[in-house]
């Protein structure tokens, strides 16, 4: 006798997985929109992935779903990074080179340059220029006073090592 018998998978199993799956500690896992980059940026954000730091602002980290090279994570609520995003349209912006735009900041943060952009939500994001692909950083409402400059710190010196300074491309 054989007690390694396979049972069909019946319709009580089938329900039990599903019910299961919808009530999974996933359900509080962040989910992002995943770029899609070029060639030569996906090399670049390859590298990034390798080089980012386990900790970010005290926070283990968490990478968000799907599961991407292109994307990171670090707590919850979650900050993300996600790279080769696409050129945010206030980067040309003039009113912003020039100061005028109070939701939309350029500066430097370690070597590194930042577009910095209030979104709606109250949540901050942060795009790299001068890089060679876009790095965008969300950091969620809660955090986006108390802990920006702390996280564009620790960030910069994979940024550094893995984005040579250049011009994006326009993907």
């Amino acid at each position: 006798m054989n007690i390694y018998r396979r049972r069909p998978f019946g319709l009580p199993a089938l329900a039990l997985l599903i019910s299961v799956a919808g009530c999974s500690s996933a359900d509080d896992d962040a989910t992002v929109a995943v770029p899609s980059p070029d060639a030569k940026t996906a090399g670049l954000c390859q590298n990034l992935d390798k080089a980012l730091p386990r900790t970010l602002d005290g926070r283990s980290r968490k990478d968000p779903e799907p599961r991407s090279a292109f994307t990171a994570g670090w707590g919850s609520p979650a900050i993300i990074l996600r790279c080769g995003v696409a050129r945010p349209p206030k980067m040309v912006d003039p009113r912003v080179a020039k100061g005028d735009d109070p939701d939309a900041i350029s500066g430097g943060v370690n070597g590194v340059d930042w577009l910095m952009e209030k979104q709606s939500d109250g949540s901050m994001r942060f795009t790299t220029a001068n890089r060679e692909a876009y790095v965008q950083v969300t950091l969620p409402k809660a955090d986006a006073d108390r802990s920006s400059s702390a996280v564009l710190v620790a960030l910069a010196p994979a940024v550094k090592k893995a984005i040579p300074e250049g011009i994006a491309s326009m993907t």
